[in-house]
């Protein structure tokens, strides 16, 4: 497993790195098929000293994206907090692949998110009702349901993805109600 851990406002300790290493071998031992494990380490100026620091982990299993994101007073407590919302989510992962093993073919690999590009507006330079975050991601050809797998992987409430079987460009969302919605733009 390739392992990225970068620090975002600040420089990450050799002993956090090393703290990290060794949850994220965990990850790959509950699931072999992990090829690539990014943590991004943050802190923020917040008021409450509970959530000063902000791990955000991605794991890539042959395309699909496994992600969670943290909170806590130091480094270390918000890595372990992190690590319980990625374990939790391979373990729902597998199930779902064994059970989609059972009844249809395998997920197909996915867009690979992890390389998105991405820039944000600083706090001080905004203004109220402004677009401070932009994304740019790679996306491969997928089916609705396909789309709603990563959806819920991620743990999104809606995922943007190219529409294999109408070839265009679609959005899943989830609905209040607990079912799925999906949204096919065409030109005017």
């Amino acid at each position: 497993m390739d392992l990225v851990i970068k620090g975002k406002n600040l420089d990450v300790p050799e002993n956090a790195r090393d703290y990290i290493e060794k949850k994220a071998q965990k990850f790959d031992r509950h699931l072999q098929s992990i090829s690539k494990a990014k943590v991004e380490v943050s802190e923020e100026d917040t008021r409450s000293r509970e959530n000063r620091y902000v791990v955000e982990v991605t794991v890539d299993s042959n395309g699909s994206f496994l992600r969670g994101e943290e909170r806590g007073p130091d480094i270390f407590t918000a890595v372990d907090a992190v690590a319980t919302v990625i374990e939790k989510q391979i373990r729902r992962y597998k199930d779902r692949i064994q059970g989609k093993k059972r009844s249809r073919t395998r997920i197909s690999k996915v867009a690979d998110a992890a390389e998105e590009a991405e820039s944000t507006i600083d706090d001080d330079d905004r203004e109220e009702g402004t677009l401070i975050k932009f994304k740019r991601f790679t996306v491969e050809p997928m089916s609705p349901e396909e789309s709603v797998d990563q959806m819920e992987l991620l743990g999104h409430d809606f995922y943007i993805f190219f529409n294999a079987d109408s070839e265009r460009f679609a959005v899943v969302y989830k609905r209040s109600a607990g079912d799925y919605g999906l949204i096919e733009p065409e030109l005017g």
